[in-house]
């Protein structure tokens, strides 16, 4: 049932699905596994560790499953985990795990773009887009929906949050709260990804809840230990304000700081 091409090599232990197309020219290691379904186009180097899901699609002189860029690594085994239904366009890397997690994720229904780079033990959920050229250096979390527009360069251990939209271009060395658009020279939040938030059918109820949420966190003139302390005792309970809470309060890196201007 596969259409494997004779110009390709695929290796004798590699275990590939039903339905998998692999073109000429790519290159499909050992200790790989290709879900139903996938196909590995012209050129693409799926190397050992990789774990493609059912319905990918992997461009020409994508890499999956690259030893990882750590001086750390020390050869031991990791995986490149892709999920279903995810694209890695042209000439983009996503990178193997090191020892410090054991893998590097990239969820189900993602896209990423051209010349895009994922780091070794990066986790990005579902539904993430990366922008082309934009580079997560290891260890970075992306939450799901989040978008990291074209050039965004994501410092180590930085996490963005779900539904987040990041301007092109951008630095990002402070983690981004869930929700928000953030960008320009240095970072900073520019309000909310409302558009983003209406596609994926938030309520003008549940973008209000929001919208007070981040007016006591950037707007008010308060510390963040004061704005979190007020958002919790005096915004109504929802599952946004949590959100929001749990995420801010788990920033090791602590988040993006406010622009009165935005």
């Amino acid at each position: 049932m596969n259409t494997i091409s004779s110009l390709s090599f695929v290796h004798p232990d590699a275990i590939l699905g039903d339905n998998v197309v692999v073109e000429p020219f790519a290159y499909v290691d050992a200790n790989v596994e290709i879900g139903d379904g996938s196909r590995i186009l012209t050129h693409a180097v799926i190397l050992s560790g990789s774990r493609i899901g059912k319905d990918c699609t992997i461009f020409p002189n994508a890499t999956i499953g690259g030893i990882p860029q750590d001086l750390k690594f020390m050869g031991e085994d990791s995986l490149a985990i892709i999920g279903d239904g995810t694209v890695v366009r042209e000439c983009a890397t996503v990178n193997r795990g090191t020892a410090s997690k054991g893998f590097s994720i990239v969820g189900k229904n993602c896209l990423i773009m051209a010349y895009s780079h994922v780091a070794h033990d990066c986790i990005l959920k579902d539904h993430v887009i990366l922008g082309n050229t934009s580079q997560l250096a290891g260890e970075v979390e992306v939450e799901d929906y989040a978008i990291l527009s074209g050039g965004t360069l994501v410092h180590q251990f930085t996490k963005v949050g779900s539904h987040v939209m990041i301007q092109g271009g951008t630095r990002l060395g402070k983690d981004i709260p869930p929700f928000v658009m953030a960008g320009r020279d240095p970072v900073s939040f520019v309000g909310l990804n409302i558009v983003g938030l209406r596609r994926r059918r938030f309520t003008s109820g549940q973008i209000n809840n929001i919208q007070e949420v981040y007016r006591l966190l950037y707007q008010s003139g308060l510390n963040i230990s004061q704005a979190l302390a007020k958002i919790e005792t005096e915004l109504p309970e929802s599952e946004e304000k949590s959100t929001i809470l749990n995420f801010v309060r788990a920033s090791s890196r602590g988040i993006v700081r406010g622009n009165m201007d935005a």
